[in-house]
């Protein structure tokens, strides 16, 4: 990608100002994430998800593919999320399609795993490789940006313990991953070190409600906990 045209700096109490225009794509998204956050009257629910039978398998797949895994089965039981408000009606849809923030040279960019609940972890892993290669080297379409039907945005990668993702419209959810670390949770009244990551699932009110959300949470909770999203 080449460097976008910058302004000559001007010379202010701030000191130099350089002004730098915004390329195609980061002018899209600034105009869709201030769209959700003038319009979409979302809400938060969030859970610690205990990792530990995760991380206990030898060889596994990344964190990211897990998750996207237990997403697409808890949103095949769950199909409020998988869905949208438009024009004053709700949108449900068939296919199953989680969409993936991918950190990208001076953008963002979501592309998208079809079918994450039919689909393995190690599949979704091996596709989340080659999703992110395409990205890099400039060759992926736009089916494959524009297919998605819930979000999710691991940063737990950089060290931070979480985020509150902004939703990406007309998607009805989005779901914030952070980083794995030891925490006391209670097991059996005793308190226990535990290895847990924090998700933070934001919702669209207009089309998923607070019971829905949290069902839906938990269960992305369990499946992760029993290790059910590692299982073909």
């Amino acid at each position: 990608m080449s460097e976008p045209a910058t302004a000559p700096p001007a010379s202010t109490a701030k000191g130099a100002t350089t002004t730098i225009e915004l390329t195609r794509a980061q002018a899209a998204i600034a105009r869709r994430t201030a769209e959700s956050r003038a319009i979409v009257p979302d809400f938060t629910v969030r859970l610690e998800a205990v990792m530990d039978t995760v991380l206990a398998r030898a060889h596994r797949p990344s964190t990211t593919a897990v998750v996207v895994r237990a997403c697409g089965l808890a949103l095949r039981e769950h199909p409020e999320l998988n869905g949208a408000y438009r024009d004053a009606k709700l949108e449900r849809y068939d296919r199953v399609n989680v969409g993936v923030m991918v950190d990208a040279p001076g953008t963002l960019v979501v592309p998208t795993i079809f079918d994450a609940d039919r689909k393995s972890a190690a599949q979704i892993a091996s596709d989340l490789q080659t999703l992110a290669a395409r990205v890099r080297a400039g060759e992926i379409t736009q089916p494959e940006l524009s297919g998605a039907t819930f979000t999710v945005s691991n940063v737990g990668m950089f060290g931070v313990d979480g985020l509150d993702p902004v939703i990406v419209p007309p998607q009805a959810a989005i779901l914030g991953v952070g980083r794995i670390r030891d925490k006391v949770l209670p097991v059996d009244g005793q308190p226990v070190v535990r290895r847990a990551m924090d998700l933070t699932l934001v919702c669209d009110h207009r089309a998923v409600y607070g019971a829905a959300a949290a069902r839906f949470l938990a269960r992305v909770g369990e499946l992760l906990q029993c290790g059910a999203a590692l299982r073909d």
